[in-house]
């Protein structure tokens, strides 16, 4: 996969090393050499020694490589997921895919909200004058409704993973199966018109999948970078969303390919 701070001729782009984006870098370069030498990385990147320093210390917490002297050696998996709180980039457009969200809450009744960096903005947005029961398997998103009095928030229960604050496994699973919503907004990771919807893992994927039985009505909120795209877990069909709601930037070919399937799509 190639960085998303590269250029064209294959050198990251100084003006946006962000830290996901140099950490990208870093395990791309373990990917296609086998070990990131520290002072290469911070020569390629524009940025301090003691910067990717840091870097190698966040990844080896997540358990994508080990550091050794002078850089860092591969191991397991080379998929970097950074913390939902970091995801800062495209937020202009996820703020119009979660204002365009607003259009099909209803009236009153229950919402489900999935996690992820969009629908944060949509609980950030949600309507406090109106009662709804709203179930969400992230604590992030629980304790931003929590000061709305006319809103029921619930939470599925279950083991926190520390990266997005989900909500996993057996208690999620449960509360899932004893509830009936209107309208789910659900989040993904990556979106490919082979393999459907995919994120990162494997029982945040397990969650997702029991969210599509427990709604009436499946909204997916997605932009653009999210397409083309394909994580580690499937987690639904495209058949399986009953709308899509992305922004103006995707692709127009993807667009139509997607609109062939029978989708319903608004882009915002």
């Amino acid at each position: 996969m190639t960085p998303a701070t590269q250029q064209a001729n294959g050198r990251p782009d100084p003006r946006a090393p962000y830290a996901d984006q140099r950490r990208e870098f870093i395990l791309a370069a373990l990917r296609a050499n086998g070990r990131a030498d520290a002072a290469d990385m911070a020569l390629e990147l524009g940025v301090t020694n003691e910067t990717v320093r840091k870097d190698l210390v966040a990844l080896e917490q997540l358990g994508l490589l080990r550091r050794v002297h002078g850089g860092a050696i591969p191991v397991g998996r080379l998929s970097y997921e950074p913390p939902v709180t970091a995801r800062t980039t495209l937020s202009e457009e996820k703020e119009l895919i979660a204002r365009a969200a607003l259009q099909h809450l209803p009236d009153n009744g229950s919402v489900l909200v999935d996690g992820g960096s969009t629908t944060a903005k949509l609980a950030e947005i949600l309507p406090r004058d109106r009662a709804l029961r709203i179930y969400t398997n992230t604590l992030s998103i629980a304790t931003a409704l929590m000061d709305a009095p006319l809103l029921t928030v619930y939470t599925l229960g279950g083991r926190v993973r520390p990266v997005t604050s989900a909500e996993v496994d057996g208690w999620a699973a449960r509360a899932l199966a004893e509830i009936n919503v209107d309208v789910a907004f659900l989040g993904t990771t990556a979106v490919s018109l082979e393999r459907g919807l995919t994120t990162h893992d494997p029982s945040e994927a397990a969650i997702k999948r029991l969210m599509l039985s427990s709604a009436r009505r499946r909204i997916l909120l997605a932009d653009h970078s999210k397409f083309g795209k394909v994580s580690n877990c499937k987690h639904a069909d495209l058949a399986d969303i009953d709308l899509l709601i992305t922004d103006a930037g995707i692709n127009p070919e993807m667009l139509e390919s997607l609109r062939s399937t029978g989708l319903g799509i608004e882009a915002v």
